[in-house]
């Protein structure tokens, strides 16, 4: 069901959307947190918490609590065909598409100057950068895979936990008295459907960029496959268009609304810097190299917000990244299982 039309991403719109959060986790976070001992139980059966299987145990420790007994149903507009497509596309794109997380996904979020203050204030990815990037290529992995939603997968799991820790975050950093809701609500509606953006349309944008072809029905099930998981991680229906063109529109509103040079982005984006130049001297490459293809991937606009002074890769390094993926490209496929599990192991390696 489509209730978009062209025209509606206005700012009263979006406006209302940054006062929005995620109630039903934040409700649940809010009457734990209040009891230290429910809290501690909770952290504990997180932990314990992996595999889709688990989640009746799981909801069983809160019985009657509809949000955590909702937490392993799919929305019924889901499309089992194009999620298992997107899956696919994933598994055959895993190591582009990983690398592109960090290259380009993650800078573009830096951008939204409001937004990552939140990322800035809860000091994760400041102080223990790397560990933060583990933990995000981790829950792409998990939800991504082939089968992530079936008895055996993990995607119903992880996306409840990270659900949980956005709630955690929202309840922390407003405690803390230093959050301005001049900035909207901490990991609010128009924030979270953002950052779905920047892992599903501005990764295909990034694949392309990058020489890779990608066909219609690619795309289609890879983004469906993310609005799967941008439902099952609250965000509101309104924010989550099937429509590519209404996607399109989307993400021009939010980077007009809320792209801009920050002293949090900016400080966001040199601790991420780190972690590229530690792994570029370690494959014995230049980091410059590295900051160069950002550029490319994100334009000059938003790398200058970022202040990122590194001019663009020279024709001929582009020219080779190209030739490299139209390589992969015209490589057979292997099946979505196989190519997965190829591709994970290389990446942890």
């Amino acid at each position: 069901m489509t209730m978009l039309y062209p025209g509606v991403f206005n700012n009263d719109f979006l406006n209302a959307q940054r006062i929005l959060c995620d109630p039903p986790a934040d409700e649940f976070i809010k009457d734990v947190f209040e009891d230290t001992t429910q809290k501690q139980a909770l952290f504990q059966n997180l932990n314990a918490l992996h595999y889709n299987e688990q989640a009746d145990k799981f909801a069983g420790y809160y019985p009657g609590n509809d949000f955590i007994n909702s937490a392993v149903t799919l929305p019924q507009w889901a499309n089992a065909k194009l999620m298992t497509k997107g899956a696919a596309f994933f598994a055959n794109h895993a190591e582009a598409i990983m690398n592109l997380l960090g290259l380009l996904s993650l800078p573009y979020c830096y951008a939204a100057a409001n937004g990552a203050m939140v990322l800035y204030l809860s000091d994760r990815l400041r102080t223990d950068t790397h560990k933060r990037l583990q933990e995000t290529g981790e829950f792409v992995w998990e939800v991504m895979g082939p089968g992530a939603f079936d008895f055996g997968g993990k995607g119903f799991t992880s996306i409840l936990k990270v659900r949980l820790i956005h709630a955690a975050a929202r309840y922390y950093v407003q405690k803390d008295g230093n959050w301005d809701l001049a900035w909207g609500m901490p990991v609010n509606q128009e924030d979270m459907a953002g950052t779905n953006i920047a892992f599903s349309l501005i990764v295909i944008r990034g694949l392309r960029k990058l020489g890779y072809t990608i066909e219609p029905e690619e795309q289609e099930g890879f983004l469906h496959l993310w609005r799967v998981i941008g439902c099952l991680l609250g965000i509101n229906q309104e924010l989550l268009p099937s429509d590519i063109h209404l996607v399109r529109e989307l993400e021009n509103a939010i980077r007009t609304r809320q792209f801009r040079a920050s002293e949090q982005g900016q400080e966001l984006m040199r601790s991420l810097t780190l972690i590229f130049n530690e792994a570029a001297k370690g494959k014995d490459q230049n980091p410059r190299d590295v900051l160069g293809l950002i550029r490319h991937l994100l334009g000059d606009e938003i790398t200058t917000m970022l202040a990122i002074d590194t001019p663009e890769l020279p024709p001929d390094k582009l020219n080779f990244i190209k030739m490299l993926s139209l390589w992969q490209d015209l490589k057979p496929g292997s099946k979505p299982q196989v190519a997965y599990k190829s591709a994970y192991h290389k990446l942890h390696r």
